[in-house]
């Protein structure tokens, strides 16, 4: 079965937004999983793993994978300067408000790839949060509290750029250029994957999902920025309780491994899983990425 698209009403300065989160397995079911995708993806980069875990348990989860504001269905923020993780992690206490009302939830997992990974760090590592139940296990995909400079130039190359396709195949190309870090896939994968990424344009053709303006506060970051960030990330890291999986590509160039040895080391000492010839960030479509996640969160 497809997944079904739901909006959730959301805060903020401008007068309110919705957010877009698509729910797949059993709406009712007290086990739930949060999928959140990176900075410049959409919720449907979890379909893969979602049918899986649906299927794994036998039906007897939910799997609800968000569009982040600004991004896939979601609508966008009248002032671009609220893309930031304040507004992502209230957005996500009125998402996980609405699953508890929905049906009670009796178990809540996160999986979290890059910014979706940062958003799951404050989710489960701030105190006295109104969450339903506490964060049971915590996915953490190719990110931690420290975030390499590099990479971070890296992604401010393309990021905004939304630009204009002819066909989705189009699209699919160019996504492709900049996302070679993915590792393998081939092309029927990669071009799932892509086709949730663009959004038909009135005029004829096609753009990319998500507001160009997300790219107005990514710009502001600075290398000294950037590192003055990192405590407040370790102090969130640190904090965390649930049992945590953290994810690494073999050839990330945002999760160095001595970063990813630390938190083995230290908060909730992660179980790191890393995967060979994949940067940043693995997209959980491959059998042995689905089968660490899901083996973990589903685990007794």
């Amino acid at each position: 079965m497809p997944p079904t698209l739901n909006y959730v009403p959301c805060a903020d300065a401008s007068g309110g937004h919705r957010m877009a989160y698509w729910a797949w397995g059993d709406a009712a079911a007290p086990r739930a999983v949060v999928c959140v995708h990176g900075l410049a993806r959409q919720g449907r980069d979890f379909d893969v793993l979602a049918r899986a875990l649906v299927e794994r348990a036998g039906g007897r989860v939910r799997v609800v994978c968000p569009d982040v504001v600004g991004r896939g269905r979601s609508e966008w923020l009248k002032d671009p300067q609220g893309y930031d993780l304040r507004t992502y992690v209230a957005d996500m206490l009125a998402l996980i408000g609405a699953l508890q009302a929905q049906a009670p939830l009796a178990e809540l997992s996160w999986v979290g790839t890059s910014m979706g990974g940062l958003i799951g760090m404050a989710i489960a590592g701030t105190p006295k949060l109104p969450l339903p139940v506490p964060v049971a296990r915590l996915v953490l995909n190719d990110v931690g509290p420290v975030i390499q400079w590099q990479a971070l130039q890296r992604i401010g190359t393309y990021l905004g750029n939304t630009g204009r396709f002819d066909t989705v195949q189009q699209a699919a190309d160019a996504l492709w250029q900049i996302s070679r870090s993915f590792g393998p896939h081939t092309a029927a994968q990669w071009l799932e994957l892509s086709e949730p990424m663009v959004r038909p344009l009135p005029e004829g053709g096609w753009t990319l999902h998500y507001d160009p303006a997300i790219a107005v506060p990514f710009r502001s970051v600075t290398e000294a920025s950037a590192a003055e960030g990192q405590a407040a990330l370790w102090a969130l890291y640190d904090a965390i309780e649930a049992p945590t999986l953290l994810l690494r590509g073999g050839d990330s160039d945002l999760l160095a491994r001595d970063t990813a040895q630390a938190m083995a080391a230290r908060g909730p000492c992660a179980q790191v899983v890393e995967f060979e010839a994949v940067g940043h960030a693995p997209t959980l479509v491959a059998p042995d990425q689905v089968d660490a996640v899901a083996s973990f969160l589903l685990r007794p």
